[in-house]
């Protein structure tokens, strides 16, 4: 896994990080991956994550826990006592960024809000991540699981005759993760132009209907809800699973060009200039017909002999893999999905998925093992230099 020779684009800023569980810790964890320097404030307990188990990694952590918390420092902090809280409040001042997921209202009371502490700190981005807002919702529980069902996502998840079904991985809080770390680079940008902070405001609910976008829209313009469509999509066909002789091939045909290769290369030339099928808009419409015709065809091979010869003619199609096969799809085309993280000093090990994001001038650093609680309690941090306004600011 290659590591970066030169200055990461977040070298110098240094996060409080007291978000826990998912996204949150996501968030920071890819701020750390590029150079910050995290400091994960958790209370005597620890993360919640870290109790998560089994499954555990190499060194015993919690594989939840450690899929989002590599590259950082763990210090205890009960902000429930004088000593925490002060703590706390020294390492906020020497900190260019925080990020807190509490419900809202918490940090207000310890003196820990973003608008107590822009008063002596108008330079801080400040980040809050929230279940449902900050408004009449701020009370509602933010779990993954309740965003998804209160949120839509369930409603078009799952098969037609099935009951509603959540997405295999907590993805509204991989989603909103991603929108705080988007965020908060944009109010750095700003700070960095300006010297003056601001705060970042992302919620789970909000993260989950923007990333409905298709779907959402059409409810927007017509009135009506989306039913579920199990892997079919509903305005694209054929675009979803098949079965075939010893698993299930997604097919991806998007174009009429795709669908007439399709058909030859299954052997249906019978239904070249079927009127049925012979646009996207009359395949959506025979959909059940056309599935009936293309599965019969596609049972007599594998998916992965499918997936060779559709490839090959220009149709998109792709054998439907296990999480571990797809770890090794990725390593076979040189994507470096995973590495193992190994720490300098106590040769603790730790299983990851790479950072997605690719710069040509920089690469993210995989250095430290997710932290054990407390680790680096007591640890100094080095003065935090304050931002140069840019010219002309």
């Amino acid at each position: 896994m290659p590591q970066p020779s030169g200055p990461q684009p977040l070298e110098g800023v240094r996060v409080a990080d007291f978000s826990r569980v998912l996204a949150g810790p996501l968030c920071t964890m890819q701020l750390a991956d590029f150079g910050a320097d995290v400091i994960k404030v958790e209370s005597p307990a620890g993360d919640d994550t870290r109790s998560w188990v089994p499954p555990v990694d190499a060194d015993g952590t919690g594989t939840y826990f450690s899929s989002v918390n590599r590259n950082k420092k763990s210090v205890i902090a009960d902000l429930k006592t004088p000593e925490g809280l002060s703590y706390a409040r020294k390492l906020v001042a020497e900190s260019d960024v925080v990020v807190e997921n509490f419900r809202p209202g918490v940090m207000a009371k310890f003196g820990l809000d973003y608008p107590t502490l822009a008063q002596s700190r108008p330079d801080l981005v400040y980040c809050s991540i929230s279940g449902f807002g900050t408004g009449s919702g701020a009370a509602m529980p933010g779990y993954d699981l309740l965003v998804q069902a209160m949120g839509g996502l369930m409603s078009i998840t799952g098969d037609a005759e099935s009951e509603p079904s959540k997405v295999g991985v907590a993805l509204v809080d991989v989603l909103t993760g991603q929108n705080a770390l988007a965020g908060i680079l944009m109010a750095l940008r700003v700070r960095d132009a300006t010297g003056i902070g601001q705060e970042v405001q992302v919620n789970l609910l909000s993260s989950a209907l923007a990333a409905l976008v298709n779907q959402g829209t059409a409810t927007l313009a017509t009135g009506t809800s989306p039913r579920r469509l199990g892997n079919a999509h509903p305005s694209i066909s054929p675009y979803e699973t098949f079965r075939t002789a010893d698993g299930t091939l997604a097919l991806a045909v998007g174009t009429d060009r795709q669908f007439a290769d399709l058909l030859r290369v299954l052997g249906l030339n019978t239904l070249v200039g079927d009127t049925r099928f012979t646009s996207n808009e009359l395949r959506v419409t025979h959909r059940e017909e056309l599935r009936t015709f293309l599965e019969a065809a596609l049972l007599e091979d594998t998916a992965k002999q499918w997936q060779e010869k559709l490839l090959a003619a220009g149709v998109p199609a792709g054998k439907v893999n296990s999480v571990g096969e797809a770890l090794e799809l990725a390593a076979a085309l040189g994507l470096e999905p995973h590495t193992i993280v190994t720490d300098a000093v106590t040769g603790r090990q730790s299983h990851q998925l790479t950072n997605p994001i690719r710069l040509s001038r920089a690469a993210p650093g995989y250095h430290h093992p997710p932290p054990a609680l407390g680790e680096h309690q007591g640890a100094p941090f080095t003065p935090r230099p304050s931002p140069t306004p840019a010219k002309g600011s």
